[in-house]
């Protein structure tokens, strides 16, 4: 089949992000003696300063990595509702669903946790080397993407008329940037120095200076400033100005954690996730829901067949992530990725689209949903003027941005999947003392009481962010991802799906990628459409046309608009280490050697 790029083959180290700058900086710590863990950090704050509208410092970022000769773990940098986030207080200022922007809707910042994290424990390199490069480009400027414009300039009114600070940094003068020009943010730059600064107080050892800066973030000027901004009042997505309820004390109470990761087996694979805190999950049920079809590929590109029987199954999958999914210890986790429980919800894939959003019984339990999906599904989104709660790819396949991610393998077996987001421009106003704005993350909680992903004081929202790791023979062999919220686990399933039918990465990530929009969405405001299947048109006029007599209700997206997927692989038998990345758009890369 034809592909936009090889697939990349060697034995030093491999690196596959959503931006070229990036890639090349995590490529450049690998070549200097560093390891994957050390080249994943700096790709993540690279990646904040050259994808602004699609991560910042104000997010999150969860991470599965395995460390040489160990198993696969799970690192938490998703922070948690602010204490004063309850929802009483929501339904006392008349709202229904949290906004999908704005103060209201941040949670603790969890990304410069996470990464410091992960650095410490299992890197080998200084905090200053793996901020070097990030602070360069915000200090001396990095070639700006069209879309980061294109962002701006769909929301310059909200801006100009509510968000001045951010139309400070963002519009220069009240005019929009130049696509492709050069572009600083010395503020920002600014505020990593700061933090540098108070790392390297501590002594010349590593692990104090990096605990030092961590205290710094979370105790010092930043948490400082992060609590006077939020008593301000910002337009949000409800049309009203609000303050925020995040505070210093909430920034100095949490930290990033570790976890077991789910490990699910599927023959001589297994697939590794996070928990029912983010919708990992749904592509392990999928797959589960999947065993026994023939899901075939011609020529590079699915079938009717297995398009249709993949969407059948996402919408199976996802019905359960809206009824069980969350931050919650009664989800019946083990239940939902069973065979068994694969077996009897099998049962309602037919040879038709459905309709319908229906969640399972696992053990025997009643399924619960929000009173706003059992209204019925929404379809409306946000006025494109305001301000935007979805960083994704909007409904109907129109693109609005997504979120990042990156993946990274060594020649001594370390592997990193990571989907930082949060904090993009357009989510919250700027903190003109820190170039940076805070999450929306919180906009994925539910108001009602009594459910998995309810709103609660301390609790981490039900995230998107999926990043993924796949062991072969019980060794780490392949970690792979995509941006997209609601799709990353669809766009996941199409590429898992290709390679292992036979495709290699590169090939896997260009085939013809599809998703489905049949269930709500976990952005501001949550609309849905049952039967709407988006596709590429590269699958071809014939499949198109027999999903749509099957009854789908199919959109054409074009021929390369889905999936930012990249991947990195290493053969435990050779140590062949392998990589690709997503040629949509023009801007993801692999690297390697």
């Amino acid at each position: 089949m034809f592909t936009t790029r090889p697939e990349l083959v060697g034995t030093f180290g491999m690196v596959g992000s959503t931006h070229w700058l990036a890639s090349s900086a995590a490529m450049a710590v690998l070549e200097d003696g560093g390891n994957a863990f050390d080249a994943a950090v700096t790709a993540g704050f690279v990646l904040q300063v050259v994808e602004p509208h699609l991560n910042g410092p104000g997010g999150e970022v969860p991470i599965i990595f395995a460390a040489a000769g160990s198993g696969p773990r799970v690192l938490c940098g998703q922070g948690v509702a602010p204490a004063g986030a309850s929802i009483e207080h929501y339904a006392g200022l008349g709202l229904d669903l949290v906004p999908g922007s704005g103060l209201l809707a941040a949670t603790v910042p969890g990304a410069w946790d996470g990464w410091l994290t992960l650095l410490r424990d299992h890197g080998t390199k200084s905090l200053r080397d793996v901020l070097d490069r990030a602070i360069g480009y915000a200090r001396d400027g990095f070639p700006l993407l069209p879309r980061v414009v294109d962002t701006i300039e769909l929301v310059s009114d909200l801006f100009r008329d509510h968000w001045t600070t951010s139309a400070a940094q963002w519009m220069p003068g009240g005019v929009l940037p130049v696509r492709g020009g050069r572009f600083r943010n010395p503020k920002l730059a600014d505020t990593w120095e700061w933090l540098l600064a108070a790392g390297e107080a501590a002594g010349s050892d590593r692990e104090a200076q990096i605990e030092a800066a961590r205290r710094a973030w979370s105790q010092g000027f930043v948490a400082a400033q992060v609590d006077e901004f939020c008593r301000r009042e910002f337009r949000d997505d409800s049309g009203r100005d609000h303050a925020g309820v995040l505070t210093g004390a909430d920034m100095a109470s949490w930290e990033a954690t570790y976890e077991d990761a789910l490990v699910v087996d599927f023959d001589e694979w297994s697939l590794v996730k996070a928990g029912a805190w983010t919708q990992g999950p749904v592509l392990a049920q999928q797959l589960r829901l999947l065993e026994g079809y023939d899901l075939s590929y011609v020529d590079g590109k699915p079938t009717a067949e297995t398009v249709h029987l993949a969407v059948e199954a996402a919408k199976l999958a996802f019905a359960d992530r809206e009824a069980w999914y969350g931050d919650d210890p009664g989800v019946p986790l083990e239940t939902l990725v069973s065979r068994s429980y694969a077996t009897e919800r099998r049962a309602l894939i037919s040879d038709s689209a459905s309709f319908e959003l229906r969640p399972g019984s696992p053990d025997g339990r009643e399924p619960l949903l929000p009173k706003h999906i059992i209204g019925g599904p929404s379809t409306s989104v946000s006025d494109p003027t305001g301000a935007l709660g979805e960083p994704t790819v909007a409904r109907s396949g129109v693109t609005r941005g997504d979120t990042v991610h990156v993946d990274v393998v060594d020649r001594w077996g370390n592997m990193v999947s990571a989907t930082p987001s949060g904090g993009w421009l357009q989510s919250s106003p700027t903190i003109p003392s820190l170039g940076f704005c805070l999450g929306s993350r919180a906009q994925m909680f539910w108001l009602d009481k009594g459910l998995p992903n309810s709103l609660a004081p301390g609790k981490r929202p039900r995230i998107t962010l999926s990043p993924s790791m796949a062991l072969r023979d019980g060794r780490p062999a392949l970690a792979f991802g995509t941006p997209g919220g609601d799709q990353q686990d669809q766009w996941q399933l199409g590429f898992w799906l290709a390679h292992r039918a036979g495709l290699n990465l590169q090939e896997a990530i260009d085939s013809p990628m599809w998703h489905s929009n049949a269930f709500p969405s976990s952005f501001y405001p949550r609309a849905w459409t049952p039967g709407e299947l988006v596709i590429e048109s590269r699958a071809g006029g014939d499949v198109l046309a027999a999903l749509r007599a099957r009854g789908h209700q199919v959109v054409d997206a074009g021929e390369w608009t889905l999936g930012r997927m990249s991947a990195v692989a290493r053969d435990s038998a050779d140590g062949l280490l392998r990589a690709a990345a997503n040629p949509r758009g023009a801007q993801g890369y692999a690297v390697g050697r």
